[in-house]
């Protein structure tokens, strides 16, 4: 420090002697005065340097700092990279695990569900089952084995048309429909009187406040029920006695929306009674559909229950309920030979392997109407103008188990 201020001496009488005139530089005070100044600008240079190696020192430090922080910091991310991606595995392997237990939960709840199902179908179908055999629950037990006579009991000049007893009542009376679309019913007193148009009494002509459509109608404990002519599903209730209309309903299930049987060109509903009372028949939907078996309650016109039957409507030309079970008839091109093809049994007892071949005798024409009796177990028939009676070969079913 000392041989910095003598050289600072020096160098300030150096200037002096060089810078300032002659007079000056030998002016003691003025020396005096520059060394001062000199002294104090070599201090502020000190403190500058001082100042400066300080900046330099801290700067060094910060940087050496900042150096090992940004050391740590990318240590640090590293380890926080590392640790977020086992996060993200954690996680994923989590939500597999959750996956899995929700289709387990999922599996579950759908195999209670087709079980709590299938339970219900069964009970449903047990139920159903039960109903149909408290509904056909009436003391008949006759199943049809064969046609043993036919009976041609009138001719007339009309090719369709339909003729019954009242299927429910011990009245002789018969009675005769002509044509297919009508509304003139004749009353003759007995069989006797029907088959000899000489005998007298003569028959009573009523005139009903409808016309029928097809020819399906059943007469039962004195009331007419047929299709009503003009209306797709209408069946009405006639009180032949009051000659007025008692009730009508609308079947259900697609009725009267085609023909029932191929072969019958005006009957688009056939209703039917057997010993288990009133019954409607009518085609499914499709060109060949197949045939639905609807029971209907008389005495209300309510549906009690209703069939899909496996019988075609297709080539078939008429059908008959016998003891609740549905036979119709067929006919290739309508003109014979006439046979039962498709038996029908809602019970199950029955099927077309426990029949023979039933066979009606040939006819030149297919059957306008085939109605059973249930009370003199026969057949009223209408083929070709004819009006037949076909007499049955019958056989008991097998009991129900």
């Amino acid at each position: 420090m000392m041989a910095l201020q003598q050289a600072s001496a020096f160098l300030v009488l150096f200037l002096a002697a060089l810078l300032l005139p002659p007079q000056c530089a030998q002016d003691p005070a003025m020396v005096h005065y520059i060394y001062q100044r000199f002294q104090v600008l070599e201090q502020g240079l000190e403190k500058c340097t001082q100042a400066t190696r300080a900046y330099i020192h801290d700067f060094q430090e910060f940087s050496k700092n900042i150096s090992v922080m940004l050391g740590r910091c990318q240590t640090s991310t590293s380890e926080y990279r590392s640790a977020v991606a086992n996060l993200a595995l954690r996680v994923e392997r989590a939500q597999r695990e959750i996956d899995y237990l929700e289709y387990l939960r999922e599996a579950d709840i759908c195999l209670e569900s087709e079980d709590k199902t299938l339970a219900e179908k069964l009970i449903q179908e047990a139920e159903e089952e039960k109903k149909i055999r408290t509904l056909l629950n009436a003391s008949c037990d006759n199943m049809l084995m064969g046609i043993k006579s036919l009976k041609i009991v009138k001719k007339t000049m009309d090719t369709h048309g339909s003729w019954m007893k009242d299927a429910a009542s011990s009245s002789q009376k018969v009675y005769f429909l002509i044509g297919s679309r009508n509304k003139t019913l004749w009353e003759f007193a007995n069989m006797r009187a029907f088959m000899e148009d000489s005998t007298k009494p003569a028959p009573r002509k009523l005139i009903l406040t409808h016309s029928w459509q097809g020819t399906g109608q059943v007469i039962h404990k004195g009331f007419l029920f047929f299709h009503n002519q003009g209306t797709l599903n209408e069946i009405i209730k006639y009180n032949l006695q009051k000659r007025t209309v008692e009730d009508r309903m609308l079947l259900p299930g697609g009725a009267g929306r085609a023909l029932v049987y191929q072969h019958s060109p005006s009957t688009y509903i056939d209703l039917a009674v057997d010993e288990h009372g009133l019954w409607a028949i009518h085609a499914g939907p499709g060109i060949s559909g197949h045939l639905v078996l609807t029971k209907i309650e008389p005495g209300t016109l309510g549906v009690e229950h209703s069939w899909d039957t496996p019988c075609r409507s297709q080539d078939a030309e008429a059908a008959f309920l016998l003891c609740g079970v549905l036979y119709v008839v067929y006919s290739s091109g309508g003109h014979g030979p006439h046979r039962v093809t498709c038996v029908y049994d809602p019970l199950g007892t029955i099927g077309e392997e426990d029949l023979p071949k039933l066979f009606f005798p040939r006819r030149p024409r297919s059957h306008s109407v085939i109605h059973y009796n249930p009370r003199d177990k026969q057949l009223y028939a209408w083929n070709d103008g004819n009006q037949i009676i076909y007499k049955l070969q019958t056989k008991r079913k097998q009991p129900l188990e």
